[in-house]
């Protein structure tokens, strides 16, 4: 400390600079004191910490880290534009009249940016990626779109990227969908039997949305959304959940350690553990994703690589060394099933020694190898600046290295100058191997968001139609003249020749849009009946549709609006596990026949060449009615 002196008194100045340097000398010594407290106490927590892991390890609890994604983040959009002037050029409405619709499509996309890690999150994204399956069949065609640039956040790299397609929002979403289903999975209590199942179902779901991303959507923008980066996350996802299928199968504390066959199960269910772990690493090592992933990724799939392959030679050691007698006859067995050499070609393993000394031997050699994986596992753990904070990880992997070190020296002989035998590999093998599943996309299935503008089945930017109307019908001596059917929009299916509707104008193949002022896109056909007998001898205003040329109707395979398909778009047939039906061979007249349910529809099956389609029983509102 360097002294100041004061000109007004020197031995005044000393006095109180020796005060002052007493003080901070006692502050400092204070402070050091507290510091190293401090530190012994976070020693101790550590110590404490580490022995709780490593003590329920094989028990109650689970406390190897799994790898959640973080989810894809995006900028705010306005529809209101674009879908105002779509609404009223193509579908001759008054777009600001649909002010509510979209500012409730707004508030969906608003909400679904941030939802709670729970089955109400999913819910809420797959509800909006119903909506937008919606808006793709409604207000879309090959040569159409809605000029609207969707930017989204890379979720591996940050890096933003933008596309004018509908398919790339649709793409985001459903990529949040599997990385939600990734979180839910890694936030689960996997000390008990429900929790290890949610986490199972979760990582499966989570590997079916990147599965179903990859197989259908091309020329990504992103790079977590590109073929290479899908493939890598969904070996990943497929990897732990196999882990937590390997926690779900161990043994209880109340479990004796002792139990062979339990053992050599518990060896190769770890080893197909380090399998699939090792699989996901050579896809991460390569590029470009490893480009892309984090580095700590990559390190924390090699140290589990390593870890449960060390595992697998530790229960292999402990069923060769602490098995009891009367499961020594059952060794021979199953020798060909657990064990192979490194180098054989052979389908059968080694032989299992039933002499305790070659057993003791041999399950030496085990440990060694469980050791030397064991110690790779810290070394590679201590390299990572990340994994570094994580304790509980290195916690775990050094109790195990501990627990493989003192068994070792209980084996370890003074007078055994032999050489230990070199311990073979173990065949992977699992009892339960999880598949990739497909995430509940119909869970979030609502109404139709822009339900007023009609059927998707005529009233969509793929059908071109003219607007008539209104147009105001009375009733002559036979009637009005006409023939409905169908309903939804109920279908003018006949106009007598010199009738009173032939005489307003109407013609066979129009659709009924409003009925005396009134909406009626939505009404069945008893009820628009209902309307015109109503109307009596004064008549009635209608407004019909009529289709122009070029409009194709969906056939009736295809009733359902498109998810994702070839360039980003696909088939709803393929969310729900279904072939798509071939199409019905076009009628002379489409328009009479667009709502009858043939046999072949209502199967989803394809009919047989040059087999008639059955028809089924029409139902009443299909039968035509004449007015």
């Amino acid at each position: 400390m360097i002294l100041e002196e004061r000109p007004d008194g020197a031995g005044t100045g000393e006095k109180s600079a020796r005060l002052q340097g007493h003080d901070s000398l006692t502050q400092t010594q204070r402070g050091q004191l507290q510091s190293r407290r401090a530190r012994i106490y976070q020693q101790i927590d550590k110590e404490l910490q580490m022995r709780t892991g490593a003590e329920n390890l094989y028990s109650e609890a689970v406390t190897v880290p799994m790898i959640p994604l973080g989810l894809k983040e995006t900028k705010e959009l306005d529809w209101s534009t674009p879908l105002k002037e779509l609404i009223s050029v193509h579908f001759g409405e008054d777009g600001t009249s649909y002010e509510a619709e979209i500012r409730e499509l707004e508030a969906l996309r608003q909400a679904m940016q941030t939802p709670s890690r729970n089955e109400a999150g999913l819910e809420l994204l797959t509800t909006y990626y119903h909506q937008l399956c919606l808006l793709d069949a409604r207000f879309l065609t090959p040569a159409r779109s809605l000029g609207l640039f969707f930017q989204w956040y890379d979720s591996l790299t940050g890096v933003p990227a933008q596309q004018r397609a509908l398919a790339f929002e649709k793409g985001s979403v459903l990529f949040n969908i599997g990385a939600l289903h990734t979180q839910i999975g890694a936030r689960q209590d996997r000390t008990c039997v429900e929790g290890v199942h949610c986490a199972v179902e979760a990582f499966q779901r989570a590997a079916g949305a990147f599965s179903l991303l990859r197989e259908n959507f091309s020329h990504a923008p992103s790079p977590d959304m590109n073929a290479a980066s899908l493939c890598a996350l969904e070996q990943l996802m497929m990897a732990q959940a196999q882990e937590c299928v390997f926690e779900g199968l161990l043994p209880p504390a109340s479990m004796a350690p002792c139990d062979c066959l339990a053992q050599l199960h518990l060896a190769q269910e770890a080893a197909q553990v380090a399998a699939e772990y090792r699989l996901v690493h050579r896809t991460m090592a390569q590029p470009p994703v490893h480009d892309y992933v984090p580095a700590s990724w990559i390190t924390l799939v090699h140290v589990k690589a390593e870890y449960f392959c060390s595992l697998a030679h530790y229960h292999i050691a402990m069923a060769l060394c602490d098995s009891s007698p009367a499961t020594e006859g059952e060794l021979p067995a199953h020798e060909q099933v657990f064990l192979q050499p490194p180098a054989s070609s052979e389908p059968r393993g080694p032989a299992l020694p039933l002499e305790l000394e070659e057993r003791r031997k041999l399950g030496k050699a085990h440990l060694k190898r469980a050791i030397l994986g064991q110690e790779e596992a810290l070394r590679l753990h201590t390299l990572c600046r990340v994994l570094r904070e994580v304790d509980l990880l290195r916690a775990v992997v050094a109790q195990a290295l501990q627990r493989s070190l003192a068994k070792y020296s209980e084996l370890d002989c003074e007078d055994d100058f032999c050489e230990t035998a070199e311990a073979p590999d173990i065949r992977p093998k699992t009892r339960q191997k999880p598949e990739a599943r497909m995430p509940h996309l119909s869970q979030g299935k609502g109404p139709d968001i822009f339900h007023r503008l009609g059927p998707l089945s005529v009233f969509s930017a793929k059908n071109r139609w003219r607007l008539v109307g209104p147009i105001h019908l009375t009733r002559g001596e036979g009637g009005f003249g006409l023939t409905l059917r169908g309903d939804s929009p109920v279908l003018i299916a006949a106009v007598i020749p010199g009738g009173q509707a032939a005489a307003a104008g109407l013609k066979e193949g129009d659709y009924i849009v409003a009925v005396n002022g009134q909406p009626c896109r939505w009404w069945r056909h008893a009820e628009v009946v209902a309307e015109l007998r109503a109307s009596g001898d004064a008549g009635a205003s209608l407004q019909v549709v009529s289709l122009l040329p070029g409009s194709g109707l969906p056939c009736l395979g295809d009733r359902r609006p498109a998810l994702l398909g070839p360039k980003g778009l696909l088939r709803s047939q393929r969310e729900h596990g279904c072939k798509t039906p071939a199409c019905t061979r076009a009628s002379p007249r489409p328009l009479l026949g667009w709502s009858r349910k043939t046999q072949q529809g209502k199967t989803g099956g394809c009919s047989q060449p040059g087999a008639p389609a059955k028809a089924a029983p029409p139902s009443p509102s299909e039968l035509p009615g004449q007015l």
